[in-house]
């Protein structure tokens, strides 16, 4: 390449940084001095969202602008060169806020300039480091050098991403406070490193959030709980008023576990914040009341294939005829419950009694109080249908991101490491995990740890399943709230099951 087109292209993530820089301090601050309502996070997205469209813009023209000076044979306008320069902003954006607020908030002198100035420092040269390692990482990816047994620069870099998105989400308030856009950032660094950019994956990851009904029954539930919040509440008043709390927990935790099935994990979620935000129960018992009734709505969702997308996935992957003799196959509508059905609705159980003991029995009836975007108006409920497609589609392009590793690492083990290995679904999408790892060539065994593994481990964080997306959402539960309780229940629940499953080898079926 000519010593010209590299410095030009090097132009790109920079006035790409400078056009989003600018663009979201100042959205940010017009909207913020404009407004009289208190920010619950949809003036920081909605900033982010502008300025990201204005730096692709500026990154767009740049690159049109280095193409018509390059040779005929050089395609410089790559998705992935484009895609690094937003990485790029994003990175500085991030890196510059958290810094300049620590520095305000841990020195008690007035600033001056001097916090800005050396915020502003530190962020470009973290945003410098980020940008060369990617570059790096995007070059040498299809080298045939490798590190190690087999481990390439690629898979690295997907390493690093997990364990960022493990960590910052409790160690970074700024992330805590705006976890969807954070893990699109992550789906779309993800995606770069691998080269995966493409229409088709764009299309899908706008589309699927909407196709799969996740975002029209948010929207359309929300709203008619909105409307219906009276009766409703009347309702569950009643019902508070004659049922002993305890009673009711495990009612609904079995209740809800069970009828997802059918009725969708989406609905049987949304039904279990209302209900929540209705008990006389203070904010630390509605969470882990909340947490465990995730974990048995994940549980039990897979039982038929309309419960979520991955029993249908599952299902799907199966339903030809056996490969070899003895093998799975011709799997139908009731296939997952014969095969798992007695272990998820013992499960389900365990979770009701759990919840029954640790949060009916101890919890002291209070003063009804509301929380999350419940405690708002009609304004809040689109936000929540706005996040909660930018959270799938997020974790579509992580998921897609990483089918890189799922294909190169999971795939290959047996499968009762497998079913440890499969805990990764706390912070990736089980529905795309299933697509990679199922198939007809396992053995039942193998598909069932696989299938075990990934419906405990979703319920451990956040991102691990849609049931918790939409209630953290809802409900304003953070990432550090939600994990407190989901960590040590999952763990728990997988190493019930695998006694149950590896050690002793009881797996029944239902005979269906």
């Amino acid at each position: 390449m000519y010593a010209g087109i590299e410095t030009a292209e090097m132009m790109t993530p920079i006035a790409a940084l400078i056009a989003w820089g600018l663009s979201f301090v100042g959205i940010n601050k017009y909207v913020r001095s404009h407004s009289t309502q208190t920010d619950n996070g949809f003036y920081t997205l909605f900033s982010i969202f502008v300025s990201i469209a204005v730096a692709i813009a500026v990154a767009a023209s740049s690159k049109l602008l280095i193409v018509q000076t390059a040779p005929n044979d050089m395609s410089l306008a790559t998705t992935s060169t484009i895609m690094l320069a937003i990485a790029a902003v994003v990175i500085w954006g991030i890196s510059f806020i958290g810094i300049s607020r620590y520095m305000k908030s841990h020195f008690a002198q007035r600033d001056n300039g001097f916090h800005m100035l050396v915020s502003t420092a530190v962020s470009l040269g973290a945003t410098i480091v980020a940008v060369a390692a990617a570059r790096l990482i995007m070059t040498t990816q299809t080298a045939p050098a490798e590190l190690g047994s087999g481990v390439t620069a690629v898979d690295i870099g997907l390493f690093a991403i997990i364990l960022v998105v493990l960590i910052a989400p409790f160690k970074v308030k700024i992330v805590e406070k705006n976890l969807e856009a954070f893990l699109f950032i992550m789906g779309a660094l993800a995606v770069t490193i691998t080269s995966k950019w493409a229409i088709e994956l764009v299309k899908l990851a706008a589309e699927e959030p909407v196709l799969k009904g996740i975002v029209p029954a948010v929207l359309v539930a929300g709203l008619v709980f909105y409307y219906g919040k009276s009766a409703f509440q009347s309702l569950m008043n009643g019902i508070v008023n004659k049922v002993p709390l305890p009673v009711l927990i495990f009612g609904t935790t079995f209740i809800l576990g069970l009828i997802c099935s059918v009725i969708t994990a989406i609905i049987s979620a949304l039904f279990l914040c209302e209900i929540a935000n209705l008990m006389p129960l203070n904010r630390k018992d509605k969470i882990n009341f909340v947490v465990i009734s995730c974990f048995a709505i994940g549980l039990g969702a897979v039982l038929t294939p309309l419960g979520e997308p991955l029993s249908t996935i599952a299902i799907t992957k199966l339903q030809g005829p056996p490969l070899y003799p003895g093998g799975p196959g011709n799997a139908g509508f009731f296939y997952l419950a014969d095969q798992l059905g007695v272990l998820i609705v013992l499960g389900v159980i365990a979770c009701s009694i759990f919840a029954m003991f640790y949060v009916g029995k101890k919890a002291e009836k209070v003063e009804v109080t509301q929380m999350g975007e419940e405690a708002g108006g009609l304004r809040e409920v689109f936000v929540r249908a706005g996040k909660v497609w930018l959270f799938v589609s997020a974790l579509f392009l992580l998921g897609a991101g990483m089918e890189v590793l799922i294909f190169k690492y999971l795939v290959q083990v047996p499968d009762y490491i497998l079913f440890w290995v499969n805990m990764v679904s706390a912070i990736l999408d089980n529905a795309t995990l299933t697509a990679a790892e199922i198939s007809p060539y396992m053995s039942q065994k193998q598909i069932n740890a696989a299938l075990y593994g990934l419906l405990i481990s979703g319920g451990m964080l956040i991102p691990g399943n849609i049931p918790n997306i939409i209630s953290a959402g809802k409900l304003g539960i953070t990432s550090s709230e939600w994990a407190k309780l989901g960590v040590p229940v999952g763990l728990a629940l997988n190493a019930v099951y695998f006694v149950v499953v590896f050690v002793l080898g009881i797996n029944p079926t239902l005979g269906l």
